[in-house]
């Protein structure tokens, strides 16, 4: 029997040609139906992942669009009447006329648009002839000079390859910062020429643009002037603003021997630092300048901050702990008990830079390495609210920065796909309300009908703002039903429900591009037809869904108890869709396609989205942006790692993730997202420390421990950030990197039971057959 081509196709892209993925892929009618599902209706969209995946190459035309107040795009699911040359909007039913240059269309001659397998589309949005052309990509370096020699060099050599990768129209500024901050006039290559700005002080917008000359460019109404012949091609703009592009943002063409010169010239900073004191270091002054010159020089265009920093500010806006080191970096604990004193300060400051940013376009990426923390949980708004980057490592020289830094830049089939200025729209079914987004996003408060009362992250809006977007870039949409009265009433109902999501964004070429994906469901009655309920359960898109869900609610939430509401919503979960005898535990069963939720519930239970405990508080907020950001496979990862074996006996294949699978003549690799495990069992270990793999009778000995190091290469190639490779022995310091993630099977407490070769866990959680028990028990009480 030959093989279908789409089930292959899904199997290697679980995320459709649509890039969508729902947790209900049928939908109940009523609220009180869609309250008895317990996990909620939401959509996981990567919004311009790789134009590779689309079935048709961007279309060179504008969209048409339905009259408002809907203004859905033309889709597949319209209905068109040729005759007439009418179709008709599935989410709103009005009729709308096709223009003009529609004349042609027939059954035989159908635009891209309405292809039933072109459910997403791409499209060109042309300038006026004549305008300018695209802006080229910006980038403005904000390095940290209050770190060791070492770690200083290890920045300038990521920095040389930087620009090496960098397009030579690409404009590029450099701020330096300790003390004090430092803005380098790159277009004064005479000599050395820099703009200092004291750290120990809050500067506004204004301030710093009278101190470099550029006062009132980029402010609101401020005139933009005709593009001069022969000039750098950069969109129309004052000629103030144009001054500060000659002399701050240079292509790199012009600039790479000075930017090398300035590199090379750059030392640690020279403040003295006091016997039991921290360095001096004014980050939020140093972010606020590189946003003010951006506001002044390219307001409305691409542009990312790059900041890397090398430990916490400890002067002036941003501070996240004193320069005297007796008094420590916040906790978890601190921030329970409202005793980290600079916290709220800071993050009042860095949401007035995130709306700065956003309101100019621009994106702030931050990569902290430090063995301190940087505060990186006060910058969390303002990097995900401006959708940048972010990568947390242990110093400059791991090539968790180092890799991941370099990724940034490159081109071809390791790009990024890094894209600016997006927006996302989301128009629906009436019947549909939307709550919010979980994500890389702001809010763009366009309110109307389609808003719900209830609102999950940004919400009250049915339009958001990415100022920065990238191929991985995910966004959790949360929707609500509300039936009107006439829908309600049979002979009224629409069998399909539809939504759409219009991505608009200026691509990594500089050109503006509108996407659209537009997708259908069935409606179901969730009382009497549970089976179609249970066949559109997507139990992987659930659980990432309900991790962002948490995630934002400890974060909001001072008193929310994180493992019982997940506990609870489990029970409810397998009582509603069970099949069982009541009181019965022993008959309980789940459909195949929940039988891997309680797995990952409780994974997700001992992950640390929920047990802070042992993570800092910049771990947490690093580990729960990614987890808003990235895909479902990826989230997935995280909450619940897989684990290969490698042996003589079998080629590799997946294991449970237990304890039970150790074996001394195995080698385990364990993918958790954020680190790459390989794990050599004891007599592995003991083999390869007497060399047996370099003798020549011992060349499959050689290929077994060569194999998993190939495999875990291919998962680092293709990610970001680039994850820890640790590579560690049975009974080894470092196996703790896998023993923390496995199912404890078996404890201290069952040591009599274990295989020999195996291994146990000292700890007193318990394990997920017990778990399995109390839930079964639990649920068929209901």
């Amino acid at each position: 029997m030959a093989a279908d081509p789409s089930a292959a196709a899904a199997a290697a892209d679980p995320d459709g040609p649509d890039a969508v993925r729902l947790t209900w892929n049928a939908w109940p009618r009523s609220k009180v139906e869609a309250s008895r599902c317990v996990v909620p209706l939401a959509a996981a969209i990567s919004p311009v992942r790789s134009p590779e995946s689309l079935a048709s190459p961007p279309l060179p035309y504008p969209p048409l669009r339905c009259k408002p107040p809907c203004s859905a795009l033309l889709n597949p699911f319209a209905r068109v009447d040729f005759a007439a040359k009418i179709w008709i909007c599935p989410l709103c039913f009005s009729r709308n006329h096709f223009p003009p240059h529609y004349a042609a269309i027939s059954e035989s001659n159908v635009p891209a648009e309405l292809f039933p397998q072109c459910s997403t589309v791409e499209y060109l949005v042309a300038g006026a002839p004549g305008s300018p052309a695209p802006p080229p990509p910006v980038f403005l370096f904000v390095i940290d000079t209050c770190v060791i020699e070492e770690e200083l060099e290890y920045v300038k050599l990521s920095m040389r390859k930087a620009v090496a990768l960098l397009p030579e129209h690409a404009l590029v500024g450099l701020v330096t910062f300790g003390t004090q901050v430092h803005l380098h006039e790159l277009g004064f290559s005479d000599l050395s020429k820099i703009y200092v700005f004291r750290g120990t002080k809050e500067i506004s917008k204004e301030q710093i643009l009278d101190q470099l000359g550029l006062a009132g460019a980029g402010r609101p109404g401020f005139p933009k002037m005709p593009q001069q012949p022969g000039g750098p091609q950069i969109n129309g703009m004052h000629p103030t603003a144009m001054a500060g592009v000659n002399r701050f943002l240079l292509p790199v063409s012009e600039c790479e021997c000075t930017l090398s010169t300035l590199l090379d010239e750059l030392q640690p900073d020279q403040w003295p630092v006091e016997t039991g004191n921290r360095a001096i270091r004014c980050t939020g002054v140093a972010l606020s300048v590189a946003a003010g010159l951006l506001g002044a020089c390219m307001p409305g265009t691409g542009a990312r901050i790059i900041a890397l920093l090398g430990g916490p500010c400890t002067e002036g806006p941003g501070m996240i702990v004193s320069k005297d080191l007796s008094e420590p970096v916040r906790s978890h604990k601190d921030l329970d008990k409202d005793a980290a004193h600079h916290f709220q300060k800071a993050v009042k400051f860095y949401d007035g830079l995130a709306k700065q940013l956003v309101s100019q376009g621009h994106v702030l990426d931050v990569f902290a390495s430090a063995l301190d923390q940087v505060g990186l949980a006060e910058m969390k708004v303002a990097i995900e609210r401006t959708g940048g980057l972010v990568v947390l490592s242990e110093s400059f020289g791991h090539s968790v920065f180092k890799d991941s830094f370099k990724r940034i830049f490159e081109g071809g089939e390791q790009t990024l796909g890094l894209s600016f200025n997006g927006t996302l729209e989301i128009n629906c079914s009436k019947d549909i309300k939307v709550q919010g987004v979980i994500g890389p996003c702001t809010s763009l408060e366009k309110k109307g009908a389609l808003c719900a009362d209830t609102v999950v992250g940004q919400g009250n809006t049915t339009a958001w703002k990415m100022c920065g977007l990238d191929r991985n870039t995910s966004l959790t949409v949360f929707f609500d039903v509300s039936p009107s009265e006439r829908s309600s009433q049979p002979g009224h109902q629409n069998p399909h429900l539809y939504i759409q999501f219009i991505t608009s964004y200026q691509h990594p070429e500089g050109q503006m591009r509108i996407r659209v994906t537009t997708i259908c469901r069935k409606w179901v009655d969730g009382s009497t037809n549970t089976e179609e309920l249970v066949e559109g359960f997507d139990q992987e898109t659930a659980a990432v869904v309900l991790a962002r869900y948490i995630s934002l609610k400890m974060e909001m939430e001072e008193e929310f108890d994180a493992t019982r509401w997940l506990d609870r919503s489990l029970i409810r979960l397998c009582s509603r869709f069970g099949d069982y005898r009541k009181d019965d535990p022993s008959s309980f069963s789940l459909h195949s396609n929940f039988s891997l939720f309680p797995q990952f519930i409780f994974n997700l239970r001992r992950s640390q989205f929920v047990q802070v405990f042992n993570n800092s508080p910049d771990e947490t907020a690093y580990f729960r942006m990614l987890l808003n950001r990235e895909s479902i496979t990826n989230s997935v990862a995280m909450i619940q790692p897989s684990l290969i074996s490698f042996s003589f006996d079998s080629p590799p294949s997946p294991v449970f993730l237990d304890v039970a699978s150790i074996a001394s003549d195995r080698i385990l690799l364990l993918d958790a997202y954020f680190s790459v495990v390989i794990f050599h069992g004891m007599t592995i270990a003991q083999w390869r420390n007497m060399g047996y793999q370099n003798q020549p009778e011992h060349q499959q000995f050689g290929q077994l421990l060569q194999a998993p190091h190939e495999e875990a290469q291919i998962i680092i190639k293709g990610r970001f950030p680039v994850p820890r490779l640790v590579v560690c022995d049975q009974h080894g310091s470092q196996a703790r990197f896998l023993l923390a993630k496995l199912n404890p099977s078996a404890t201290y407490n069952s040591a009599h039971d274990v295989a020999p070769g195996s291994d146990i866990i000292f700890t007193d959680d318990v394990s997920f057959q017990v778990f399995c028990e109390h839930l079964q028990r639990l649920a068929v009480q209901s």
